[in-house]
């Protein structure tokens, strides 16, 4: 397995529409196309307009698949562009990612 950390930051005033996305749309492509999700978390204490979240896949072969398949769904694109258009614009201002892979003695494999 490997392990994609996402961060997005959103843009001021943006967050809740950002979320909601992920919690309606969002998640349901995620799973139409074999993107695993781990978890979603935003910060208690800290900068209050970012969403952290944590996908898994079997190896990048699995995730360029996956990636490629989400991103050319035209239901996805319509959602993303009706709920850009609703908040006023683009939801993100800043995407960052890693590609992590669980050491021989992490917990998690």
């Amino acid at each position: 397995m490997i392990y994609e950390w996402r961060v997005y930051e959103a843009y001021p005033g943006r967050m809740d529409a950002l979320n909601e996305r992920f919690a309606k749309t969002t998640l349901r492509y995620f799973e139409k196309h074999g993107i695993k999700v781990i978890g979603f978390w935003t910060a208690i204490v800290g900068t209050s307009n970012v969403l952290y979240y944590m996908l898994a896949f079997e190896d990048l072969a699995h995730r360029e698949r996956a990636w490629n398949s989400f991103q050319a769904d035209p239901g996805w694109a319509k959602a993303r562009k009706e709920t850009e258009e609703r908040a006023g614009g683009p939801l993100t201002e800043r995407i960052v990612n890693m590609i992590l892979k669980p050491t021989d003695y992490s917990p998690m494999k």
